[in-house]
């Protein structure tokens, strides 16, 4: 960020540490659709990731003198949202759905159909993945966690993770080629 743009941050954040309630619309405002796409890649509805966007909000809000000003607000704020979406998951999914075996062939997926989607379709189909494809989907593949991260954070086994996962990249491989079929269909007629 720019000088300007953090000192107005850091300005935010000290209304917000005096639980400025004007600081804290402007804070969520500020960062809003940021935290929503993160949300979103974790949920099957918007609605869903309004629910987890607000639980996340209230986190920052309550637990922001634990915020390290040395390091990045928008990286803080992501592992927020990120673990709320994960603590909704654990309250929403029971554990049970989770395969544990070892992971499948990995699936290519082709890059000129991707290149095509826009953000929100891409994220409309991970929405459609089952619940614990998505969650492990957007760990892995979106925020960079490891096998061995995930399957700490979910209480499943790495086999499981990577079982997942694998079946997740199947599924949007599926959705992929139902779309480049539909394309082609459109295109013929």
């Amino acid at each position: 960020m720019s000088g300007y743009n953090s000192a107005v941050l850091q300005e935010l954040l000290d209304g917000c540490l005096r639980k400025n309630r004007r600081s804290q619309e402007l804070l969520y405002k500020q960062f809003y659709g940021y935290a929503m796409s993160i949300c979103l890649r974790y949920t099957r509805s918007r609605e869903e990731g309004k629910e987890i966007l607000n639980d996340g909000f209230l986190k920052i809000f309550t637990k922001l003198e634990t915020y390290d000003s040395s390091r990045s607000f928008k990286t803080w704020l992501s592992r927020i949202m990120i673990n709320t979406a994960l603590d909704h998951y654990r309250q929403e999914v029971r554990r049970d759905i989770f395969d544990d075996m070892e992971a499948g062939e990995m699936v290519s997926v082709d890059e000129t159909v991707i290149s095509k989607l826009s953000h929100e379709e891409l994220v409309g189909l991970i929405q459609k993945l089952s619940p614990s494809y998505r969650i492990v989907f957007s760990l892995n593949v979106i925020d960079g966690y490891t096998h061995e991260e995930i399957a700490e954070q979910l209480n499943i086994s790495v086999g499981a993770s990577k079982s997942n996962l694998s079946r997740a990249r199947e599924k949007l491989r599926e959705m992929l080629s139902k779309i480049n079929i539909d394309n082609y269909d459109r295109v013929a007629r």
